[in-house]
C-alpha cells in the first residue's frame, strides 16, 4: 500500500480521498434574499425565481495550502441559487459535479447532491406568501389594462378550458401547500472519483430520507471519508464504506491513461459519434466552445469527456464547465474557452445573444446538435476513426447516432443492500481488523440491527453471490471509458509517431532555453508537414500552431533537464512501442488507417482492479459525540457536530502504520505532479514568462466579483491580445521573408502555402476575438463585419459625394504610359466583397475583406480609419473593451502595419472562382515605331489558374478592361494582330496588366516588332531591379555586349538548377510559378535561345530577319528528306524514333490555329520537349545536321561536340521531375 490516511488532520491533503464536506442552502436567520446576479425576470412566479444560497457548514474549517473558497463553492454547488417547490412539484434529488481551477492551474473536483427540505421557518413561508400576492396583484393590474375584446376572448377561452389544478402555474398558498427549499451536500476531492462520490452522497441522502435512522450517526461516515480514507495508490483499487454499502474506486497505473471517471458513454449517447468527434476537433484547434444545457451534470460530463480525450495534450485556456450567471460577462473573453452555459426551461437558441460567434462551436446538448465554425478542417482519417469508435460503442449496446435522453439522477441501490456495511464490519471483526472500541460499537450496531429487523445473514448471502447491479454498471462504464480513450490516444500515437525527429533541442541549458524561448524554433513544422499525408494537412497545419501543442513540445524539451511530465512519459512509451511493431516509411502521401491494438488489454486491467480489491480503508465508527445532538429527523439533514469533524483521529490507525513515511511522500509527489500540475520554482518561472497565453493568467475567479477584480481581469485580456498580435505578426513576417530572414540569424525558415494560409486564418480569428471583446451591440455572427456595416452606413453617402465631383487621376508609371489611379477606400473594398455572390455568410465576408486588405497592404490603414470614428466605437463597445484602450490600440495597429513589408496573395489564391476585372495597357516604343497600328490587335492574359482567352482590342486603343474568372498570379501575355492596313508593324516595349480588385500590377517586357507571322508571347512579369547578384543573360543581349560561351553555359546551368530546386520543395509548399523558371528573364527558354543564337553566321538572310525557328524548320526538312532516302532507317532505332517525335512536335506546333509567332513556336518547342523529356534527344539531331554548318560559324556552341554533350547531360537532370505546363501554353496543340 503506497497511500495512507491522514492522521490528526496533519497528513498531506493530496493523499486524502476528500478534502472538504460542504453543506449549502438557505440561511434561516437572513431569510429570503433575491439573487441579484441570476438575471431573474420578476414577472415570473416567486416559486420560479432564484434566491441567494449560502454555505451553511463545511468541514474541516480550513486546510493548509488548500483553503476553501466558500463563494466559489456556493456558486457552483447551487448555480441557480435557492429554488422552492410545493408538494405538487417534482422533488427528485439531482446530482452534479463541478470543477474549480485555481490561479496556479491546479484543479479541485466538486460533487454535489441537491435535494429538497420542508421549510419550517414561518417567516420564510410568510415572505413567500407575500411575494405570491404581490405577483398576482401585478398580473391582475396588467391584464385589466388590455382591451375589452381581448378580455372577452380570454373569458371565452377560460370557459371552454378544463379547470386548472389548485397549484397550477407555480402558485403558493400557506393553507393549501407545503413549501420545500433546496439544499446541497457537497464533497471536494483532489481527483475526479465521480462514481464513488456520487454513491457516498446518495447514501447520505437515503439515510436522511429513509424511514429508519442510519446505523451510525452521519458524523461517523463523513469523518471517516475526510480523515481515514486515503487516495488509492496508482494502479490499485480501494474499498471504503458508505452508510449502507461499500464503495469501490480504482486508479490507473503509471503507464496507463490518466484517471477519467466521467462516463464517456453518456456524452456519446447525447451527441453521437459524429458530433462528438467534431467538438473534439474544435477543442484540439483551441476554438471557443460553448456547451448549452438545462442539466448541470450534462455540461460537466461533456466538458470532462472532451478534455480527457485530448491525451497527451492538455487544454490550456479558460475552462469553466458550469458558468454561473454572475460570470456571463466572460462570454466576451477574447481567448479560446470551454464553458458550459446553463439554459432555462423554454429558452430559445435564436434569442441567445453571444458576443463572439465567428469562431464559436455551439453545442446544444439537450437538443443533440452542434453549430461549427466556418472553414472547419476535419480530423485525419475521420471516416475510419468514426467507424472504429462506432464498433466499440455497439459492443456495449450504445447507439452511435446519439440523441438518446440520459437521466442524470443516480439510481437508488436495491433495498436489500442497505445493511451491507454491517456485513463488512462483521467480517473485519472476525479477521481482527477492528480494535476494542470498534468491536464495542459493532456489538451495539448488531443489537440495533436486531431491533430494526435487518437480516445480516441474508445480506451476506447476497454479497457472496456477486456484484451488486450498480457495480456491474460501473464496471461496464469503466471498460467503455478506457476503450474509447484508447482509440483516441492511438490516433495521436499514429500521427505523432515520429515527432521527436522534428524537435529542436539546441539550447545548452535550461536557463538559456528559458531566456531565449520566444526567439527559438523548437519544432520544425515545415519538415513535419512534408512527412504527413496530404488529406491530414488542413488539420495538422492548424493544430501545430496551438498552445497545447506548443506546451507539449516545451515539456519534451524540458525533459532533458527535468523529470518527464506524466502524460508525456506515458505517450513516449506508447510511441516507442508503436515504432517497434509499425515501421512507417517517410514521405508517404498516405498510409493505411491504424486501428487501436490495446483496447482489450486496457479494459482487462480495469476489470482486474475492480474485481480484486487491493486495499480496504478503515470502517466508519462511533465518535466521541455529545449526547442529544444530531438526532435523526426524517427528511431533514441534521446539524452536524463541528467539533468532531474539525480534525482527524489523534492516533495512527493500524492500516496507516504499515506504510513507510518515505513511500507516503513519494505517492503524494506523484499524485501532486500528475493531477495538480504543480511545478518546481524553475518551471513556475517558465510558466510565468513563456506561457502568458495559457490558462494560468486567464482563468476567471469565482469568489471575488468586485469591480476592481473584473477590471484587472479585462486588463489581462487586453495585454494578452496585444502580445498575441505582436507574436502573430512577427511569425508571419519571419516566415514570409524566407532566406532574407535566415541571413539575419533567425534560422532556416521555409513558409509553405498551407502554413501561410494557416497563419492568416489565425490572424482573422485574432481580429474577430479582438472586435468581440467588450462588445455590447452586434448584428449577425461576425463582430468585425457588424462594425464595418455600421461604418459603411454612416460613411457611404459622404464617400459618394467626395468622389463624384473629382475626375479620376492617372498614374504615370516608371515604365512609361499612364494608368488610372486605383482608389483607396474602405467602403469600396467592402462593396467589392458584398458583390461576390460566392461568399454568402458574414464570417466569410469578414475573412475575405481581411485577406483583401492584407493583400493590398491596407489592413492597418483600413482598421485605423474604422476606429477613428470614436462616436461609433463608444456606441458599440463598453469602456473596458480593447478597442477603447487608446495606447494598446495604437500598438495593435502598428504591429499590423509591419505586415506591409511583405507581399501576400492570400485573397487571390483563396477565392479562385470569383470574377475579377483586369486592366491592360500596351506601351509601344515611340522613338522607333508608330504609337498606333492600323491592324486589329489581340491579347491573351495567362495566370497560374488559367487564361482569359484571345480578346480582340479596339483599333488604335492602347488600354482595355476585361473581366474573367480569377487567373491567380499572372504569368504571361500573348500579343498579336492580323497585319491589316498600311501601318501594321508595331514595336511594343511592354504590356502592363493590373488586377482592379487587389491592385497587383504586372509588367510584361516585350521589346519586339509585331508584324505578319510574328506575334509575341511576352515573358513573365519582371521587376525593375534584379535582386540576384548574378548577371542576367538578357542584360547581355544588346548589340555592344553579347554573352560569351561561358556565360551562356552558366546561364543554362542556373536555369536547370532553379527548376530542380523548385521540385525539391514539397507539393504543399508555395513553389511559385514554374512558367517563370521556364520562360522568364533567366529561364530555360531564354538561355537556350542564347545558345542557338551564339555565332549565327548572319542575322539577315535574303534581307529578312532570321529566327531560330527558321533553322529548326530547315533541319526538319533536311531530316525528313534524309529519312525518305533511307539514310536514317539504316541507323539505330532510337535515332529513328527521335526523328519521328521531333517531326511530330514541330508539325503540331506549326499546325496550331493560334498565331503565336516564330519566337513563340520555339518557346513552345522547348517547354514541350522539357515536359516530355525529349530535349536531350533532339539536340544531337540539330547539332549533327549538315545544315548546321551553313547556319553557324565554326566556333558556335552548337558545333562544339563537348559543349553539346555537356548540355545533354545537364538537361538529363530534368527527367526526374514532372514538368507541367499551363493550359494556355498547349491550347490548340494536337500531338
Amino acid at each position: 500500500m503506497s497511500a495512507s490516511a491522514s492522521t490528526a488532520g496533519s497528513g498531506p491533503a493530496p493523499c486524502r480521498f476528500a478534502h472538504y464536506f460542504v453543506i449549502c442552502g438557505m440561511d434561516t436567520e437572513t431569510g429570503l434574499e433575491p439573487d441579484e446576479l441570476a438575471r431573474e425576470h420578476f414577472e415570473q412566479s416567486p416559486l420560479k425565481r432564484s434566491f441567494r444560497s449560502k454555505v451553511l457548514a463545511h468541514f474541516p474549517e480550513n486546510m493548509e495550502r488548500n483553503p476553501l473558497d466558500q463563494d466559489a463553492i456556493n456558486m457552483l454547488c447551487m448555480p441557480g441559487g435557492l429554488s422552492f417547490r410545493t408538494q405538487t412539484d417534482s422533488r427528485e434529488p439531482q446530482f452534479h459535479s463541478f470543477l474549480i481551477t485555481r490561479e496556479d492551474g491546479s484543479r479541485a473536483y466538486g460533487f454535489a447532491l441537491t435535494f429538497y427540505e420542508q421549510v419550517r421557518s414561518a417567516s420564510v413561508r410568510s415572505a413567500m406568501l407575500t411575494l405570491q400576492q404581490m405577483h398576482q396583484a401585478e398580473r391582475a393590474s396588467s391584464s385589466s389594462s388590455s382591451s375589452s375584446m381581448d378580455s372577452l376572448a380570454s373569458s371565452l377561452d377560460e370557459a371552454d378550458a378544463p379547470p386548472a389544478p389548485p397549484s397550477c402555474g407555480g402558485s403558493y398558498d400557506t393553507a393549501r401547500d407545503t413549501l420545500y427549499v433546496s439544499k446541497a451536500l457537497c464533497l471536494i476531492a483532489p481527483l475526479p472519483f465521480l462514481h464513488a462520490c456520487r454513491h457516498f452522497l446518495s447514501q447520505l441522502h437515503r439515510a436522511v430520507t429513509g424511514p429508519l435512522p442510519p446505523p451510525l450517526p452521519l458524523e461517523s461516515y463523513i469523518h471517516n471519508l475526510l480523515y481515514e480514507v486515503p487516495l488509492p495508490a496508482p494502479g490499485r483499487s480501494l474499498k471504503f464504506h458508505g452508510v449502507y454499502e461499500p464503495i469501490i474506486c480504482q486508479r490507473p497505473g503509471p503507464r496507463e491513461l490518466p484517471l477519467a471517471d466521467f462516463p464517456l458513454g453518456v456524452a456519446f449517447r447525447l451527441l453521437g459519434v459524429e458530433n462528438l468527434v467534431q467538438v473534439f476537433t474544435c477543442a484540439l484547434l483551441e476554438m471557443q466552445i460553448l456547451l448549452y444545457s438545462q442539466d448541470y451534470q450534462r455540461l460537466v460530463t461533456v466538458a470532462e469527456v472532451i478534455t480527457s480525450l485530448l491525451f497527451p495534450f492538455q487544454w490550456q485556456h479558460v475552462y469553466v464547465p458550469i458558468l454561473p450567471a454572475s460570470l456571463c460577462h466572460f462570454l466576451d473573453a477574447p481567448v479560446p474557452y470551454l464553458m458550459g452555459l446553463p439554459s432555462t426551461e423554454g429558452a430559445d437558441r435564436s434569442q441567445l445573444q453571444l458576443p463572439q460567434e465567428a469562431n464559436l462551436c455551439f453545442v446544444d446538448v439537450d437538443n443533440h446538435c452542434i453549430e461549427l465554425p466556418e472553414d472547419f478542417p476535419q480530423f485525419p482519417n475521420k471516416a475510419e476513426f468514426i467507424q472504429e469508435l462506432t464498433e466499440v460503442l455497439q459492443s456495449f449496446g450504445v447507439p452511435a447516432e446519439g440523441g438518446v435522453s440520459v437521466s442524470p439522477s443516480p439510481s437508488p441501490a436495491p433495498a436489500h443492500l442497505r445493511s451491507l456495511a454491517l456485513q463488512e464490519l462483521v467480517e473485519d471483526g472476525r479477521n481482527g481488523n477492528l480494535g476494542s472500541e470498534a468491536l464495542a460499537a459493532l456489538e451495539r450496531l448488531q443489537e440495533l440491527a436486531l431491533r430494526t429487523g435487518v437480516a445480516v445473514e441474508m445480506v451476506g448471502l447476497a454479497g457472496r453471490e456477486g456484484h451488486a447491479p450498480s457495480r456491474e454498471e460501473e464496471l461496464l462504464d469503466a471498460k467503455l471509458n478506457v476503450q474509447l480513450r484508447e482509440v483516441f490516444a492511438s490516433q495521436f500515437v499514429t500521427i505523432f509517431a515520429d515527432y521527436e525527429a522534428f524537435v529542436s533541442q539546441s539550447a545548452p541549458g535550461l536557463e538559456s532555453w528559458i531566456n531565449n524561448r520566444e526567439q527559438m524554433q523548437n519544432f520544425d513544422k515545415a519538415s513535419f508537414l512534408w512527412d504527413q499525408p496530404e488529406p491530414c494537412l488542413p488539420f495538422l497545419s492548424r493544430f501545430i500552431e496551438t498552445q497545447m501543442f506548443t506546451t507539449f513540445i516545451d515539456n519534451k524539451i524540458m525533459s532533458q533537464w527535468e523529470e518527464k511530465e506524466p502524460l508525456l512519459s506515458v505517450f513516449d512509451a506508447r510511441v516507442e512501442k508503436f515504432r517497434l511493431f509499425n515501421a512507417r516509411a517517410p514521405n508517404l502521401l498516405s498510409y493505411p488507417y491504424q486501428r487501436c491494438s490495446t483496447v482489450r488489454e486496457s479494459a482487462q486491467a480495469i476489470e482486474q482492479r475492480l474485481l480484486k480489491i487491493d486495499h480496504t480503508a478503515i470502517h466508519p465508527h462511533l465518535l466521541d459525540m455529545k449526547i442529544g445532538q444530531g438526532k435523526y429527523d426524517q427528511g431533514f439533514f441534521p446539524n452536524l457536530q463541528a467539533d468532531v469533524l474539525a480534525t482527524g483521529p489523534a492516533n495512527s490507525n493500524r492500516w496507516s502504520g504499515r506504510t513507510a513515511a518515505a513511500q507516503r511522500r513519494m505517492d503524494c509527489h506523484r499524485q501532486h505532479s500528475e493531477h495538480l500540475g504543480l511545478d518546481n520554482g524553475v518551471k513556475e518561472k517558465y510558466v510565468q514568462e513563456t506561457r502568458s497565453l495559457g490558462k494560468h493568467l486567464w482563468q476567471p475567479r469565482l469568489s471575488d466579483l468586485s469591480p476592481a477584480l473584473i477590471a484587472q481581469t479585462n486588463r489581462k485580456f487586453v495585454e494578452g491580445l496585444l502580445k498575441e498580435c505582436r507574436m502573430k505578426t512577427k511569425r508571419m513576417l519571419v516566415e514570409k521573408m524566407g532566406s532574407r530572414v535566415m541571413e539575419l540569424g533567425h534560422g532556416e525558415v521555409s513558409l509553405t502555402g498551407l502554413e501561410e494560409n494557416t497563419l492568416i486564418a489565425g490572424l482573422c480569428d485574432l481580429l474577430e476575438r479582438t472586435w468581440s471583446h467588450g462588445l455590447q451591440l452586434k448584428q449577425g455572427k461576425s463582430a468585425v463585419w457588424s462594425h464595418l456595416l455600421l461604418y459603411q452606413g454612416r460613411e457611404e453617402n459622404l464617400e459618394l459625394q467626395a468622389t463624384s465631383a473629382v475626375s479620376p487621376d492617372r498614374l504615370k508609371s516608371e515604365w512609361g504610359g499612364t494608368m488610372p489611379l486605383l482608389g483607396v477606400s474602405l467602403t469600396q473594398d467592402m462593396r467589392r466583397i458584398q458583390s461576390m455572390t460566392e461568399i454568402r455568410t458574414e464570417v466569410g465576408r469578414t475573412r475575405a475583406w481581411i485577406r483583401l486588405s492584407l493583400e493590398k497592404k491596407l489592413l492597418s490603414q483600413h482598421l485605423k480609419q474604422l476606429l477613428n470614428d470614436q462616436e461609433l466605437t463608444k456606441k458599440l463597445y463598453k469602456r473596458y473593451a480593447f478597442l477603447r484602450c487608446e495606447e494598446e490600440k495604437e500598438q495593435f495597429l502598428f504591429h499590423l502595419l509591419s505586415l506591409n513589408a511583405v507581399d501576400y496573395f492570400c485573397f487571390t489564391s483563396v477565392f479562385t472562382a470569383i470574377m475579377i476585372p483586369y486592366r491592360a495597357v500596351i506601351i509601344p516604343i515611340k522613338k522607333l515605331s508608330n504609337t498606333m497600328t492600323t491592324s486589329n490587335p489581340w491579347v491573351c492574359v495567362s495566370g497560374e489558374m488559367g487564361d482569359s482567352g484571345v480578346m480582340q482590342t479596339p483599333k488604335n486603343v492602347l488600354e482595355m478592361t476585361f473581366e474573367c474568372q480569377n487567373l491567380g498570379q499572372l504569368t504571361t501575355v500573348q500579343l498579336g494582330h492580323d497585319n491589316s492596313g498600311l501601318l501594321a508593324k508595331w514595336l511594343v516595349d511592354c504590356v502592363i496588366v493590373r488586377n482592379e480588385i487587389t491592385g497587383h500590377t504586372y509588367r510584361f517586357p516585350c521589346g519586339r516588332w509585331l508584324e505578319a507571322g510574328k506575334p509575341c508571347r511576352t515573358p513573365p512579369p519582371s521587376t525593375l531591379t534584379n535582386p540576384d547578384p548574378r548577371i542576367s543573360i538578357t542584360a547581355l543581349t544588346g548589340r555592344a555586349n553579347k554573352p560569351n560561351g561561358a556565360q551562356i553555359q552558366e546561364a543554362i546551368g542556373e536555369a536547370v538548377n532553379s527548376i530542380i530546386k523548385h521540385f525539391h520543395k514539397s507539393d504543399k509548399e508555395q513553389r511559385g510559378s514554374l512558367t517563370v523558371l521556364l520562360c522568364g528573364e533567366n529561364g530555360l527558354v531564354c538561355a537556350l535561345e542564347q545558345f542557338f543564337h551564339h555565332s549565327f553566321r548572319s542575322t539577315r538572310l535574303f534581307q529578312k530577319n532570321a529566327f531560330i525557328w527558321d533553322f529548326v524548320e530547315k533541319a526538319v526538312a533536311y531530316l525528313d528528306s534524309a529519312d525518305q532516302m533511307g539514310d536514317l532507317q539504316e541507323g539505330p532505332k532510337p535515332q529513328g524514333f527521335t526523328c519521328e517525335t521531333f517531326f511530330r512536335y514541330v508539325s503540331a506546333i506549326n499546325a496550331t490555329p493560334r498565331n503565336i509567332g516564330k519566337d513563340g513556336k520555339f518557346q513552345l518547342l522547348v517547354c514541350m520537349g522539357a515536359r516530355d523529356r525529349l530535349l536531350p534527344h533532339w539536340l544531337p539531331l540539330l547539332a549533327e545536321c549538315p545544315f548546321t554548318e551553313r547556319m553557324y560559324k565554326e566556333n558556335a556552341l552548337l558545333r562544339d561536340r563537348a559543349t553539346v554533350s555537356t548540355l545533354i547531360n545537364v538537361l538529363h537532370a530534368l527527367h526526374d521531375f514532372p514538368i507541367t505546363l499551363e493550359t494556355s501554353f498547349v491550347k490548340g496543340i494536337d500531338l
